[in-house]
C-alpha cells in the first residue's frame, strides 16, 4: 500500500515538509555516510521487527537522494527491522537539496529526540556536544527541523503551539552538563574510533581519554594496538601526554615503555623496518600490529630452530 498524503500542509514555517510519503525499495536505501549512532540489537530490535510485522511502519523514515538510490537520515533502525521482517519497501519522506550541515542536523536531532542525550554512548554524546560547541548549526534552522520531526512523529501537534524556544544558552545548560563535562566530551570526540570503543566500554575513563586526545592519530593507533593486553590508567595517560611533542607525537619505544611498564634499566625495544615489498608480500593491508609481531616471532622461532637442527645433524 502506498501513502500519498502531503505533510507540507501541516506546517506554516518556510522549512515545512514539502514531500509526500513514498514507498522506497529496501535495497535502494543505504545508511547515512557519517552515521555514528549505535543500531538496535537484541530484544529491542526483535520488538521492533515484531511490531512492524504486525502493524507495519507507523512513522515514515526520512531520506535524501543519491546518485544510485537514497541515503537514510532518520530511521536506520526501522529500515533494518523492515529488511529482517521481509518487507520489500519502506515508507519514506524524500528531502532534496539539503546542505551537509542540514542533513547532519536531521541525523543528530532525531537520535536525541528518540533516545535522549543521557541514553547515548559516551562517544555519541561527545560527537553531539562537539558539533554543538563548534556552532556547526544555526539555532533557527535547528528549531525548524526539531519542529518538523515532532510533527512527523505526532501530526496532532500541528494544531498546538509547540515550537521549541530559541536558545542561546550554553551547551552545558542544554544537556544538563557542567562546564568541565562539556570540555571533556569535546576532547573525547577527537579520539580515533578504536579508542572511543574503549571509552564506551568503560575500559578507558573519561579523564584518561582527555589526555589521550591530545596525542597524534599515529600515537593513538599504537596505543590502541596495545590495549588488548594492557590497560591505560590516568597516570600512564598523563605520562604519555607529557612525553608528546607539540603535535602529539611520541616515539614508539616510549609508548611501549609507559604502557607495558618496562623498567628503565632494561634495554629498550628496538624497531626493525620492513620494506614495503616485503610487507605487502606477507601481510594484507590493515593487518594489526599485534598480529604482525606474533607472525614475525613465530617465523624467527622456526628459523632458529631449523638452524639448530641442521647444526646437530
Amino acid at each position: 500500500m502506498t501513502g500519498t498524503f502531503d505533510l507540507g500542509v501541516m506546517l506554516s514555517t518556510p522549512q515545512a515538509v514539502q514531500n509526500s510519503i513514498k514507498q522506497i525499495p529496501c535495497e535502494m536505501l543505504k545508511p547515512y555516510h557519517n552515521h555514528k549512532f549505535e543500531m538496535y540489537t537484541g530484544e529491542r530490535l526483535e520488538d521492533m521487527v515484531a511490531s512492524i510485522k504486525e502493524n507495519g511502519v507507523l512513522s515514515p523514515i526520512v531520506v535524501q537522494p543519491t546518485a544510485d538510490g537514497y541515503e537514510i537520515l532518520i530511521g536506520h533502525n526501522r529500515w533494518n527491522a523492515c529488511k529482517i521482517a521481509g518487507l520489500p519497501t519502506v515508507p519514506a519522506i524524500v528531502k532534496e537539496g539539503l546542505t551537509e550541515d542540514e542533513a547532519e542536523m536531521y541525523v543528530i536531532e532525531s537520535n536525541l529526540m528518540q533516545r535522549g542525550f543521557s541514553n547515548l554512548r559516551i562517544s555519541e554524546q561527545a560527537e553531539v556536544v562537539a558539533m554543538r560547541y563548534d556552532k556547526m548549526f544555526s539555532q533557527g534552522k535547528r528549531n525548524d527541523i526539531i519542529r518538523e520531526l515532532q510533527l512527523i512523529e505526532n501530526p496532532d501537534l500541528a494544531d498546538e503551539d509547540s515550537t521549541p524556544k530559541t536558545s542561546r544558552e550554553k551547551v552545558g545548560d542544554e544537556y544538563g552538563l557542567s562546564r568541565n563535562s562539556v570540555a571533556r566530551l569535546v576532547r573525547v570526540s577527537k579520539l580515533i574510533d578504536e579508542l572511543k570503543e574503549y571509552v564506551d566500554s568503560g575500559d578507558i575513563a573519561i579523564r584518561t581519554a582527555v589526555n589521550l586526545s591530545y596525542l597524534s592519530e599515529t600515537a593513538q593507533l599504537e596505543i590502541a594496538e596495545l590495549l588488548d593486553d594492557h590497560k591505560v590508567d590516568m597516570k600512564k595517560s598523563e605520562q604519555l601526554r607529557e612525553q608528546a611533542d607539540e603535535n602529539g607525537n611520541i616515539p614508539s619505544d616510549t609508548i611501549i615503555q609507559i604502557i607495558i611498564g618496562i623498567a628503565d634499566d632494561m634495554p629498550k625495544p628496538k624497531s626493525v623496518k620492513i620494506s614495503n615489498d616485503t610487507f605487502s608480500r606477507y601481510f594484507e593491508k590493515g593487518t594489526k600490529q599485534k598480529e604482525i609481531t606474533e607472525t614475525i616471532e613465530k617465523a624467527l622461532a622456526y628459523y632458529f630452530a631449523s638452524i639448530g637442527k641442521e647444526q646437530t645433524e
